[in-house]
């Protein structure tokens, strides 16, 4: 593809600025990416409390609008900030009202109650952002629930322009109506849509004949995701697999049929890692840094430092099972929790340490075993960006048996720490660890074991043919080790697949646009 494209990205989350997920680590790296390539990107979102903790500078601009929010009037003034890697610029919408706040979308007992009211606002004064920023923008890239009504308000506005100007000119002035942004949407987890009351529909400032299930309608609610799958262009996942199942109704989350309805416009594209951030060889978080040739030597003294760190029995002939990560149920630790146990309770040769935080069910009866079993379990419960490293480089295996997984991170650390991942085949699991087995091995395509019950019993005969080939079968276990750490996970080819969908969305709009007689 020629040419250099202007790509705005709508997001709510962006590394260093705003984060409670995957989301943050993909608007946070991507734009620089795409920009890196030769093409001019942006990312707007909310100003929110936290941008303020970052460590970058936030400047004030000359920039400012108002919003008609239904019968009142929102002000608005853009702030200026850059991310940390390349020269990409960040504008956040600054309206205290919506985005001062303790945390992103809510508190410990549920959902900030406006949440319909102040995402509406953001998908609008993104929309008067672009209009300001001084850029001919060729795609608008919305990322969840929180930007879908853009691509429909784009296509509301391109209407009325349209109409508006074959009204008062003749027909063939509509010609020179300048034709609005390509858009793509990316789903990052469908199980969050953005449901809202059908009365949300009023902070559009839309005509009720948009309320349709064509645009914003969605059983006589708003849901933000639908209308966002509706109406872009383009819809993309975080991984292939995963595009394919939420066509299914089993991962389909209730959208299952409008996502069929648009199969020919939807992709899956699988998440890079940040390998400036994500390199053994150079990572200042370790105790000990190595590559593919040092493995062995490194992670032995990672595993050595971590063990004597949280009093564990030190031995570096013990494998450790490592988990970072939520404690979710979506995460598998129905499965995790009674594997853990039997392996603590029946004395079997391994250490394991988890950091995550979530659900105070497993919280709690991971607390208990911690003080039940001290010398071969760790816990930290919460988060420790340096803990997430140094797990990777201390532990063999990984486990991750999500029940569903759009994409995964972790797993993608893991191979590039030699650190052997324990998954679940969906989503991007599947797409990204290839199964031991004797034809995989034989090929050396093997990185991983599958979970192929997922159910306890089924985690731990994967733990157990992991275990079995590292005890008993050492050269096989460096060769799946040296797969795993030799594969390019990196951003920079993420980059490339998403430089080559922006082009086939400008194809695709402008070939679908009718031409005027």
């Amino acid at each position: 593809m020629s040419g250099r494209l202007n790509i705005v990205y709508l997001t709510t989350e962006s590394v260093p600025f705003a984060k409670t997920g995957g989301l943050a680590d993909v608007c946070g790296a991507l734009p620089s990416q795409v920009a890196a390539l030769g093409h001019r990107a942006a990312v707007i979102m909310p100003a929110f409390r936290s941008i303020r903790q970052s460590t970058i500078p936030i400047t004030s601009t000359d920039i400012s609008f108002a919003v008609p929010m239904n019968h009142k009037v929102m002000g608005c003034r853009l702030l200026l900030g850059k991310l940390p890697e390349g020269d990409v610029p960040v504008w956040f919408l600054d309206q205290p009202q919506y985005f001062d706040r303790d945390s992103l979308y809510g508190t410990s007992t549920g959902d900030y109650p406006d949440n319909g009211e102040r995402f509406t606002f953001f998908c609008r004064a993104a929309l008067r952002a672009m209009q300001r920023i001084g850029w001919s923008i060729d795609i608008v890239h919305c990322n969840d629930w929180q930007t879908g009504l853009v691509p429909a308000l784009l296509k509301a506005e391109q209407a009325s322009k349209e109409t508006s100007t074959g009204r008062d000119q003749d027909a063939s002035a509509t010609e020179s109506v300048k034709p609005r942004p390509a858009t793509v949407m990316t789903i990052h987890n469908l199980a969050y849509q953005g449901h809202f009351p059908r009365e949300t529909f009023q902070w559009t400032g839309l005509d009720w004949s948009h309320f349709n299930h064509q645009e914003f309608e969605y059983h006589g609610e708003m849901n933000f995701l639908k209308t966002g799958i509706d109406t872009a262009d383009m819809i993309t996942t975080v991984s292939p697999q995963y595009s394919k199942e939420i066509r299914t109704e089993e991962h389909g989350c209730g959208l299952n049929e409008v996502l069929r309805n648009r199969s020919d416009h939807l992709t899956g594209i699988i998440n890079g890692i940040d390998d400036a951030v994500w390199n053994p060889a150079t990572d200042d978080k370790l105790f000990a840094n190595y590559d593919i040739d040092s493995w062995k030597k490194g992670k032995r003294h990672n595993k050595h430092s971590l063990q004597h760190g949280y009093g564990l029995e030190q031995n570096d002939k013990v494998p450790m099972i490592g988990l970072v990560g939520r404690l979710a149920e979506q995460k598998g630790w129905d499965m995790i929790l009674p594997v853990l146990r039997w392996h603590l309770q029946q004395n079997r040769p391994t250490q394991w340490i988890i950091l995550g935080s979530g659900d105070a069910r497993y919280e709690e009866e991971l607390r208990d075993l911690d003080r039940m079993f001290p010398k071969r379990f760790a816990l930290h419960i919460g988060f420790s960006d340096a803990l997430a490293h140094q797990v990777e480089a201390a532990s063999d295996v990984f486990v991750m048996p999500s029940h569903y997984e759009p994409c995964g991170l972790n797993q993608l650390y893991s191979l590039r720490y030699g650190t052997v991942p324990i998954v679940t085949p969906t989503g991007g699991l599947a797409d990204t660890v290839v199964d031991c087995t004797d034809s995989s091995l034989a090929n050396q395509t093997a990185t991983g074991f599958y979970v192929h019950d997922a159910n306890p019993q089924g985690l731990d005969d994967a733990i157990g043919r992991a275990l079995q080939l590292r005890y008993h079968e050492p050269a096989k276990w460096a060769q799946l080790v040296e797969t795993g750490m030799s594969l390019d996970w990196s951003w920079k080819e993420s980059a490339k697949h998403y430089i080559e969908l922006y082009a086939k969305t400008l194809t695709l709009r402008q070939s679908a646009t009718p031409k005027r007689p």
